[in-house]
């Protein structure tokens, strides 16, 4: 006998009997799915992936301007987690939107492999729509913004990650708008 049940964003085929096989499809969705799909009164968070730390941004109900919000400083993908879920229910997101470190010759290299990891975990445990956005060039642009702020240096490298997960987010934002 073979079962098909659809939970909210997860589906389940279940083959009943003595050989049992599960397949699972999360929350992640591509940015063009999920301007189909979207409200434009939900709050999104947006996510700067690093090896040691994580920039988070936060958008306005209108989606109109990505905010930075903090950093964090990873030390496993569980306690992310959990750290995101914290902020996820005190602001009121309705999506998570991750930068996707492609190489600049539209390549995926090894830092892209490991940000889809954790972007997959991060759809395994949350569930609201995650949302890959290409990053290129993002920390370089929030650097670069922030010296044309003139905002002194120590302080520039200090936001850096949360800079640069709010240009991340604008410009997931901007697209979902246009």
């Amino acid at each position: 006998m073979l079962y098909c049940f659809k939970i909210n964003c997860h589906v389940i085929i279940k083959y009943v009997g003595k050989l049992s096989l599960k397949y699972k499809i999360y929350n992640m969705i591509t940015i063009e799915d999920f301007k189909k799909k979207h409200s434009n009164k939900v709050r999104f968070i947006g996510l700067d992936l690093g090896s040691k730390r994580i920039g988070v941004s936060i958008c306005d109900e209108r989606q109109s301007i990505a905010t930075p919000f903090k950093t964090i400083n990873k030390i496993n993908t569980n306690e992310l987690i959990e750290e995101l879920k914290i902020i996820i229910k005190e602001n009121n997101i309705g999506g998570i939107i991750v930068g996707n470190p492609i190489n600049m010759d539209g390549s995926l290299g090894r830092s892209a492999q490991s940000v889809n990891d954790v972007a997959s975990n991060i759809s395994k445990s949350i569930d609201l729509p995650v949302i890959l956005w290409d990053e290129r060039l993002s920390t370089v642009g929030a650097f670069n913004l922030s010296s044309l702020l003139d905002v002194n240096v120590s302080k520039r490298v200090k936001t850096i990650d949360q800079n640069a997960a709010a240009f991340i987010l604008q410009g997931a934002i901007d697209f979902l708008n246009n």
